[in-house]
């Protein structure tokens, strides 16, 4: 009962890391209709603002973490203006073989600028915890995964109910229509961007607090494991990467505890294609009718 709780536990806070992440990719591609792989490098990239940030510059946590939110949001800004931007009407191809480029390039930045050795990222704060049936709950777990609920529940009435979410509902079903109705394609999908990457930002203080350690690759996996939690719970549904997020975790972290560590990302991967065959939608996601 005691491995049940701490693999649940365990499972819960890597989920909620993920469902932070994936909360960012469900974002750009429900409104841009566009997959960011260099989305789990700009996570990187705002894990080492954190790091600049408290231990070069001294700035205090809640001001590190403000400044990495907008050091990721101008970035998010510049990749979709210079990279994707171009690209909007070209083949998936192109835009995918842009994405890993741009994700490459901001790796190698890391590296000339960082280094390859491992920087540890600062203790932001004490976030107590508590005990359930003998086993402790850590606090970082329970705010990791609060604080992803509660962004999930703003983005969703940020989009239904302000009126930029409602502009970012009309580029998403016809961007054509839209910009007859006035409303400015580019800004729309640039805000989106900047959301989408500020996410990041938050995402990138809960891994870097959880596993300490940063390197210029350090987003690559997580993100890649965000992107199939999107796809599991169904992308461009906000509660799917939410959902999709969570049990990702729980199930990484149960194989790892009751199978194998070495299987454990061939089952998370598995599952996915199970998942995606009875429902190629995903979990929340709507099929939408094509119109010829």
């Amino acid at each position: 009962m005691t491995i049940f709780l701490r693999t649940l536990i365990s499972g819960l806070n890597l989920g909620s890391i993920y469902a932070l992440i994936a909360l960012g990719y469900s974002m750009v591609y429900g409104i841009a209709k566009m997959l960011n792989f260099a989305h789990g490098d700009i996570i990187m990239i705002g894990a080492y603002t954190g790091i600049v940030a408290v231990m070069t510059m001294n700035f205090p946590p809640l001001i590190a973490i403000l400044t990495s939110i907008l050091v990721c949001s101008l970035l998010g800004m510049l990749i979709e203006t210079l990279a994707y931007k171009p690209l909007r009407q070209a083949p998936s191809l192109s835009v995918l073989i842009t994405a890993i480029g741009v994700s490459y390039l901001l790796q190698n930045l890391a590296l000339l600028i960082f280094g390859s050795e491992q920087k540890a990222y600062p203790t932001l704060g004490a976030f107590p915890g508590f005990t359930v049936l003998g086993v402790k709950v850590d606090g970082m777990t329970v705010l990791t995964l609060t604080v992803t609920a509660v962004i999930m529940i703003g983005l969703t009435l940020f989009i239904n109910l302000s009126r930029m979410g409602k502009a970012m509902r009309a580029v998403s079903e016809d961007r054509g229509a839209a910009e007859l109705m006035g409303i400015s394609v580019n800004r729309t999908i640039l805000i989106t961007f900047a959301i989408g990457s500020a996410l990041a930002a938050v995402a990138s203080t809960f891994y870097g607090m959880t596993y300490v350690y940063i390197k210029p690759t350090t987003g690559s996996m997580p993100g890649i494991k965000a992107f199939t939690a999107a796809v599991f719970g169904g992308i461009g549904s906000l509660p799917g990467a939410m959902l999709g997020g969570i049990l990702l975790g729980l199930i990484e972290q149960f194989a790892k505890a009751y199978i194998s560590t070495l299987w454990s990302d061939a089952i998370v991967f598995g599952v996915l294609v199970l998942v995606l065959i009875v429902r190629p939608s995903g979990l929340l996601g709507k099929k939408r009718a094509e119109k010829v």
